[in-house]
């Protein structure tokens, strides 16, 4: 027996060869506990254990509607581009992202589609001290190398008060065979920033130059090598609202234009009219 320390959401573990190998519930995949699960392996552990009952649910769960759900993986641990959910199938990106609208099961999905950017936007809570942006950097850079074991040339941080913007890009072309893959780095920070750490017992503790720093609030966002497939109707009520005031706005402007012709039109009439009768008085 031996412990998997960088996945709680294991069963079964023995140790072979010096490597800790554990099975991934849900799944059985067997997984390298010296190395971070696939992100589709731990979704499909964690809603393993979300049906079974033995785990409470992530507080932050209600907040993305498609973040979490039971997901089919191919044997390497990869997501399978189609996902669906009893007659409900949509495609995904190798983040697990849905990318397109979501059909019956007769939908396509040719490819598997590569997220090559990841962009982690955390809004912080007030300091007692101002946030050096140095130290913020470093401590980010040196976190996400070491704990999440991702290569430094794929890491930028960008501060602007109060938010911290950080960057995971990733080509294919960029991407070699021993590499971390972007998407299950990211699952992995986000798992610990919101205290929901897949960590065995190694929770982070993010602390920059001696004060703990406090988050507000974690938005995730990915770019895809494919531009994604949506429709008009994934488009959110605010944009549709704006959409629909300007389609307005444009067919009042028009119906003001025309009357404003018509008005003038009339005028011209009438004052032809009226200069004719003029002339007709002057003659007699």
């Amino acid at each position: 027996a031996c412990l998997c320390e960088k996945n709680k959401r294991v069963t079964n573990c023995r140790a072979a060869n010096g490597v800790c190998q554990c099975d991934s519930i849900g799944s059985g995949v067997a997984v390298n506990c010296d190395t971070l699960t696939s992100k589709c392996l731990l979704m499909k552990a964690e809603m393993t254990g979300s049906k079974s009952g033995r785990r409470e649910k992530p507080k932050d769960a209600f907040e993305d509607t498609d973040g979490l759900y039971d997901p089919e993986c191919e044997n390497t641990g990869v997501f399978k581009a189609k996902q669906c959910n009893g007659t409900t199938c949509w495609c995904v990106n190798t983040a697990g992202v849905r990318r397109t609208d979501k059909h019956d099961t007769d939908l396509k999905c040719n490819q598997l589609v590569r997220t090559m950017w990841i962009i982690i936007e955390i809004r912080h809570a007030e300091r007692n001290t101002p946030l050096n942006a140095a130290s913020l950097e470093k401590f980010f850079k040196e976190t996400i190398t070491n704990r999440y074991m991702l290569n430094g040339r794929y890491i930028s941080v960008l501060y602007e008060k109060p938010f911290i913007t950080i960057d995971l890009k990733q080509n294919a072309s960029d991407k070699s065979s021993g590499d971390m893959d972007i998407a299950d780095v990211a699952y992995y920070f986000e798992k610990d920033l919101k205290g929901d750490s897949i960590f065995l017992n190694n929770a982070l503790n993010v602390s920059i130059d001696n004060e703990v720093l406090h988050f507000e609030k974690i938005a995730v966002y990915y770019v895809d090598e494919v531009a994604p497939e949506f429709s008009m109707k994934s488009l959110t009520p605010g944009l549709i609202a704006v959409i629909v005031v300007v389609i307005v706005a444009i067919v009042a402007g028009i119906v003001v234009l025309v009357f404003t012709r018509r008005r003038r039109g009339k005028y011209v009439k009438a004052e032809v009219k009226e200069m004719n009768e003029m002339h007709r008085g002057l003659n007699a």
